[in-house]
């Protein structure tokens, strides 16, 4: 979802010494680290195995060992359809320069680059994976907030309390449920389009995790079965223990103990309130701040608390959620969700949980360990769980008994000096500038959705794909570099792949749209071929024959051979102005949205990904309803999310006319044959 900013802002920092002898050492020493990395997650997941064998039936890693490794492209296909991705944005000259630089790549660097990339697609599990998260993720050293994590919504119309402690009492049992059930593998394999097996490893890291940050790079710690979660309410942070008597505590406890900390008065602890605004600034601050002043004591103490829980919960004093009679309700609520104020959210925490006081929720996930699809597969089940297997009493409770007998919740203790408290106010600073920059706009497409599309034999997701090069033409009068997500999880230990969707098709048909002097039908004519060119780009970046992931890991390889290449140089500097995703729903299928149309999801978002552009995420939901979540930056005088709002909207209504037309034409040459 929100990893095409980070590959905008990609900067590679190693910088191997020594001669050719010792650079290729170096690169083999790299191969070798990752295949030896490969090896050890291969031992851990296969102690799962063996214990999901013993059992009846296994589930979630069933196909784990069986799904094939991401094969590596080869340097001409690579490089024929790179330059056919950019021809529609260049003029003759410079698609000619570019085509010569681009045949001197393959013909001088590439045959050595691409050998060593064969070799570490032999030896480790994912050619691209581990370089991906450590280069794209873990060494970009500004803020991760909006920059990186991404949020998911809770349901769009649907609130089952209005108790704040009762519903955050509900979901996080349901996630302790959801947990166990993960350690024990007994979720279902992950299927594409309900066939095709896809990888789970992503799951592996969905709890007990933290990234870390360091001062060259960050690392993610992942630990086993931890025990407590941290709850952050008006600048304290409390300790609540989830297990009591060798059980998960139940809904109407954890209730207790978050109503608690609700009624808990005390002020917070010098530094205390914005503590968390280290997580939301640039990372080398953070990294020496946390070797200087939480490396002994209480600090250490209370660090470790928050670092080493299951996840982070935010008891927030804001009411946010959709409501339609307020215009910017979604678009407040997103931001909430994507920044807050800036240290009301751990955001290095693999997620935190956020419950507002008017009992809606969301979610705000830390990017490197996981993509989107996976926070969702876990927050479908959770919001199920919730509203149809827990429920609520009458005025609003978590079901059972209360056991007044529970340990009281604990604050975390802090001794912050006040060389820590500028460094904190410094960062704060830093991520406030970010977030109060942020344009966002929800926009709820509701004239039609799924259903309509389909029956125009037509793909959704191409469909609003060429929706989006329509109103990013009449948005800014060119088309741009676009970016969307496609996933590459049929493949052991895949994540994402590029699909470039400004093609020479999407841009003919754009242009008809707008020419009076193009009929109803060669538009329409148009757009199929441009449909059509989208499945294909998207069918080929699904089976791992996309161009850009390929082209990172050469550009990588190039550094640690020190081999320099302009056209490497010129690919991963190329800005991508509209970065689009597709949020999946209905991976579990435990609510039947037909019988309860109410009990949709909204979809989640990420931040701005170019200065001057656009970042679009859409979710399809169910037959009638498509929701896209917009953001720009408010010093742009390019870009205007509202106003792109409008464009998609009015995109989709236009092209949606083109099949009508066609659909008015069609009966009234059955009718002229009739009468014949």
């Amino acid at each position: 979802m929100a990893e095409a900013h980070q590959a905008v802002g990609f900067q590679f920092t190693v910088t191997p010494d020594g001669i050719d002898l010792h650079l290729s050492r170096e690169v083999l020493k790299h191969i070798y680290l990752s295949g030896v990395t490969s090896w050890i997650k291969r031992a851990i997941r296969f102690k799962s195995l063996v214990k999901m064998f013993s059992g009846r039936r296994p589930l979630l890693y069933s196909f784990q060992a069986s799904l094939p490794r991401l094969p590596v492209p080869s340097v001409d296909n690579t490089i024929t359809r790179y330059l056919e991705s950019v021809r529609p944005l260049l003029d003759d000259e410079q698609y000619n320069q570019m085509e010569v630089v681009a045949n001197d790549f393959k013909r001088d660097e590439a045959p050595k680059l691409q050998k060593y990339l064969i070799l570490k697609s032999w030896w480790a599990t994912n050619y691209v994976s581990d370089w991906w998260e450590e280069y794209i993720y873990l060494r970009g050293r500004s803020p991760i907030m909006v920059n990186s994590n991404f949020y998911t919504m809770d349901l769009l119309y649907v609130i089952p309390t209005h108790r704040q402690a009762a519903r955050a009492g509900n979901v996080v049992h349901a996630m302790l449920q959801y947990r166990r059930k993960l350690e024990r593998g007994e979720h279902a394999p992950l299927r594409a389009l309900g066939v095709v097996p896809m990888c789970s490893y992503q799951m592996e890291r969905m709890f007990n995790t933290t990234r870390i940050p360091g001062i060259e790079t960050d690392f993610v710690q992942h630990l086993s079965d931890r025990k407590h979660l941290v709850v952050y309410h008006k600048g304290r942070f409390f300790k609540v223990w989830l297990y009591y008597g060798g059980r998960h505590l139940w809904p109407s406890e954890l209730e207790t103990q978050f109503q608690r900390i609700l009624d808990d008065t005390t002020e917070p602890q010098p530094g205390e309130l914005k503590l968390a605004a280290l997580t939301a600034g640039n990372r080398v601050p953070w990294a020496r701040a946390r070797l200087k002043y939480f490396s002994q004591g209480v600090n250490k103490a209370s660090l470790e608390a928050i670092e080493t829980s299951a996840f982070f919960l935010t008891l927030d004093d804001e009411a946010h959620g959709y409501d339609p009679d307020k215009l910017r309700s979604l678009d407040l609520y997103a931001k909430s969700l994507l920044h807050g104020k800036c240290y009301d959210r751990w955001f290095d925490k693999s997620f935190t949980l956020i419950a507002y006081k008017n009992g809606k929720l969301g979610v705000n996930a830390e990017h490197s360990w996981a993509d989107a699809p996976i926070v969702g597969h876990m927050w479908e089940y959770v919001l199920a769980t919730d509203c149809f297997h827990l429920g609520y009493t009458e005025e609003g409770h978590c079901k059972g008994d209360i056991n007044k007998g529970l340990p009281p919740t604990a604050k975390l203790q802090w001794d912050i000096p006040l060389e820590c408290q500028e460094v904190i106010e410094d960062s704060y600073m830093v991520a406030k500038e970010i977030a109060d920059d942020v344009d966002f706009h929800g926009c709820l497409f509701d004239v039609f959705g799924k259903g309509l599309i389909k029956k125009s034999r037509t793909s959704p997701d191409a469909f609003i794909q060429l929706a989006l090069q329509l109103a990013q033409f009449r948005d800014k009068g060119e088309f741009c570099l676009t970016y969307e997500a496609s996933m590459t999880r049929m493949f052991r230990e895949g994540r994402t792949e590029t699909v470039r969707s400004c093609t020479i098709e999407s841009t003919a048909f754009v242009r008809a749209m707008d020419d009076k002097n193009t009929k109803s039908a060669q538009r329409l004519d148009l757009f199929r071929k441009a449909a059509d060119k989208h499945q294909n780009m998207y069918r080929l970046a699904m089976t791992g024959s996309g161009i850009d992931r390929h082209l990172f890991c050469l550009y990588i390889m190039s550094k640690y051979l020190n081999i320099d290449s302009p056209f490497l140089k010129q690919v991963l500097s190329e800005p991508w102005r509209l970065s689009t995703s597709q949020t999946p729903q209905q991976q579990l299928n435990m609510v039947d949205i037909n019988k309860f149309p109410r009990y949709v999801g909204a979809g989640g978002g990420f931040g701005p990904v170019a200065d001057d552009g656009y970042g679009v995420s859409y979710i399809i939901v169910g037959e009638n309803l498509i929701t896209f979540h917009i953001s720009s930056k408010f010093s742009s005088p390019e870009t205007d999310s509202y106003r792109f709002g409008q464009n998609i909207r009015q995109a989709m209504l236009d092209i949606r006319a083109l099949f009508d037309q066609n659909d008015k034409k069609d009966v009234m040459s059955r009718q002229t044959e009739r009468s014949l």
